[in-house]
């Protein structure tokens, strides 16, 4: 079974793609971290406990405030949901503080995603799917692209269409906020370049600076590729043998170990000469 790591940055276009992948006629399985990183801190898990925790005394309005329709302790009892924007704003920007505030919420989240996903990949596999797509924005930042077949970047050339797309998606965003926002991930064009350098067929990037149609297309004309690649005999037979598919996993983790080291080393090269030209 292929995994496809599909990534990007916000606002270029990634849940676009994933909404296609889901649909006629791929139909593919997808492993969402986004719905994951919610379900893993709704109230009454150890993810929100640890969030509430950590944020509540110096963050006084990460709850949702209590209402008519929302009781002091939740609708549940198991307490009132997490203020999404609030909490956004409290780990989003590129200060020191923000930043370790921000690794603190990854820290709780990240590994009850992995958990997870790890499910979901399972099941999959046992059902056949000739692959699945793991929707993660932070695909790259949190090493998952080892364990994919084939990563997926859906990139913007220009940054300033990227901003557009956001403000013009969440009209509460000040520019301020969405400068904050973008900046908090790494630029979606060194995660296309980190893409490209895994090679043909492990990596794809889709330039989404145009239109959906022009998306659809690149689209297409790339999992057409992945589709050859990835045979339905191939799956079954993967399925049918568990210790090849160890096998063919742990190539794939080791060969992906390998490219990393050399992306790693060819930016520790280039940020070097920087130094030694300044």
């Amino acid at each position: 079974m292929l995994l496809i790591g599909l990534t990007g940055s916000i606002a270029t276009g990634k849940s676009t793609v994933s909404s296609l992948l889901k649909s006629e006629p791929y139909q593919l399985p997808i492993v969402d971290a986004d719905i994951l990183a919610r379900k893993v801190v709704e109230p009454g898990t150890n993810g929100y406990n640890a969030i509430v925790k950590h944020f509540a005394p110096t963050t006084p309005d990460l709850l949702v405030e209590p209402s008519e329709l929302m009781p002091e302790d939740g609708p549940d009892g198991k307490g009132r949901p997490l203020n999404r924007p609030a909490l956004g704003k409290r780990v989003f920007g590129d200060s020191d503080e923000v930043q370790k505030d921000r690794a603190v919420l990854n820290g709780i989240v990240h590994p009850a995603v992995r958990k997870e996903m790890f499910k979901m990949i399972m099941g999959c596999y046992l059902r056949g799917h000739w692959a699945v797509v793991l929707d993660i924005p932070l695909l790259f930042e949190s090493k998952l692209d080892r364990f994919c077949g084939t990563a997926m970047v859906v990139a913007v050339t220009d940054p300033e269409i990227q901003m557009k797309r956001l403000m013009a998606r969440d009209a509460h965003l000040s520019r301020g906020d969405a400068e904050n926002r973008v900046c908090s991930q790494t630029d979606v064009r060194v995660k296309a370049q980190r893409c490209i350098a895994r090679g043909e067929g492990n990596g794809v990037v889709l330039w989404n600076d145009g239109s959906k149609e022009d998306l659809v297309a690149k689209l297409d004309e790339a999992m057409k590729k992945l589709r050859r690649k990835s045979p339905d005999w191939w799956s079954w037979l993967l399925l049918g043998c568990p210790p090849l598919a160890v096998m063919v996993s742990a190539w794939t983790i080791w060969q992906n170990v390998r490219i990393n080291r050399r992306w790693e080393e060819a930016q520790k090269d280039h940020s070097g000469r920087d130094a030694d030209s300044s």
